[in-house]
């Protein structure tokens, strides 16, 4: 038995596959610890997990005025730069809650949301760390960093790799100062090079993990023989949950709806975007789930057609629905790819554009449309292709049987343990 925390900060949809990953290592005999928001601590408890909390409200900061409003906009920089103010606050809170966490702990994991952090504790205290991504955070020749546009492929190999390294440059340089703080407080251990702490010791040698799947990114050539694409990460709907009468009546009274709904992206007129998506519901004719999620989007009357939800479990929702439009986060759209449905991803900022064009790339939905430009005619032009074009529903059901015969968290489990 190994002794495991995990460190997931951000969104649900930033902490889910961890919580995923985390079940799957403990189903297998490690005791498993997870640091996160507070938000999710019944998340986390529910699929047999060590909650450890970490400070701040995550759904808090994400509702506030001033991130709605970045997130509207799509200025992934700017909203980079608030986030990274908010996690200065935060960086001495963290830095102390994690080494609480980490007490007795055998290995750190941890993506993205943590790393920094992570890389820190495991200097602190010799551990080694694994990394586990979501997305796309190792440089390779092959395609562009996640927040750059395609066209940057057009410029070869080299630029495609240097975009990588730059992607890495704007998520560490707006937080090198919270973790350099951090380090010196409470951690006592030397500043981070001014490039990022990616050559740490305590990096080296030790595997990294992607929860997504081989057939959605195949691996790059010049990624090594440590760098594993293990499959999605995902947590399957509680065996006890069971849906409202309501919502089985409406799901038993017609064909299959659409899934309207975006997440945690946040909307400055949550009534504008439930009207907009109202409308365009009814040029399709379709019927629809809408979710309302931490962006507020409600309507006050809505038609037979449409059913309202706050929150639902994707893994037993997708697989009923005709097609899914969301924000493109990477829980999400993992789920509606396995689900083999076809995907309308609206992305606001981040890597969620790179995954609207991988779902158009592989011919599982129609070009993604950037949330500033969303419109009525563009969304009910997008759901009558998803849904009456048959070669997009053809494809998206090829690739969901084949995600589903993945094991991602089986493939990151025998990596834990060749460690």
């Amino acid at each position: 038995m190994t002794k495991i925390t995990i460190l997931a900060l951000g969104s649900r949809g930033d902490v889910q596959p961890y919580v995923a990953l985390g079940q799957g290592l403990q189903n297998a005999g490690h005791r498993v610890r997870l640091m996160t928001h507070a938000n999710y601590a019944r998340l986390v408890a529910s699929h047999g997990l060590e909650f450890w909390p970490a400070h701040g409200d995550v759904q808090a900061a994400a509702e506030s005025p001033e991130v709605r409003a970045l997130a509207e906009k799509g200025n992934f920089i700017a909203l980079t730069r608030h986030t990274a103010k908010l996690a200065a606050e935060a960086a001495l809170h963290w830095a102390q809650d994690g080494l609480a966490a980490c007490q007795d702990a055998e290995l750190l994991i941890s993506g993205v949301g943590g790393l920094n952090l992570a890389i820190g504790l495991a200097e602190k205290l010799g551990l080694p760390l694994l990394q586990a991504y979501v997305f796309p955070f190792t440089p390779t020749r092959a395609f562009p960093g996640v927040l750059f546009p395609p066209a940057i492929a057009r410029l070869g190999g080299v630029a495609n790799r240097l975009s990588h390294h730059l992607v890495r440059q704007v998520m560490w340089q707006g937080f090198r100062g919270a973790d350099e703080q951090a380090r010196r407080q409470v951690l006592g251990v030397a500043a981070a090079p001014f490039f990022g702490p990616y050559n740490s010791p305590a990096l080296r040698d030790i595997p990294v993990l992607y929860g997504f799947s081989p057939s959605v990114i195949p691996k790059p050539a010049d990624w090594s023989g440590g760098v594993h694409i293990t499959g999605y990460w995902s947590l399957d709907a509680s065996p006890d949950w069971t849906p409202s009468p309501a919502l089985a009546d409406f799901l038993a009274s017609g064909p299959p709806p659409v899934y309207i709904g975006f997440g945690s992206m946040g909307s400055r007129k949550p009534g504008e975007t439930a009207a907009l998506v109202l409308r365009a519901v009814e040029q399709t004719g379709q019927r629809a789930i809408l979710l309302s999620g931490w962006g507020g989007l409600a309507a006050e009357k809505t038609p037979d057609n449409i059913f309202l939800v706050d929150s639902i479990p994707h893994a037993w929702l997708f697989p009923r629905m005709a097609a899914v439009v969301h924000h493109g986060g990477a829980g999400t759209t993992a789920a509606g790819l396995s689900a083999g449905v076809p995907s309308i991803v609206i992305p606001f900022f981040g890597d969620q554009p790179f995954w609207g064009r991988r779902v158009a790339a592989l011919g599982v939905g129609p070009e993604p449309i950037p949330r500033g430009q969303l419109s009525v005619e563009r969304l009910a032009q997008a759901i009558q292709q998803a849904v009456g074009d048959p070669a997009i529903r053809q494809a998206a059901a090829r690739l969901g049987k084949a995600i589903r015969a993945e094991d991602g968290i089986g493939a990151a489990l025998a990596v834990v343990e060749q460690m």
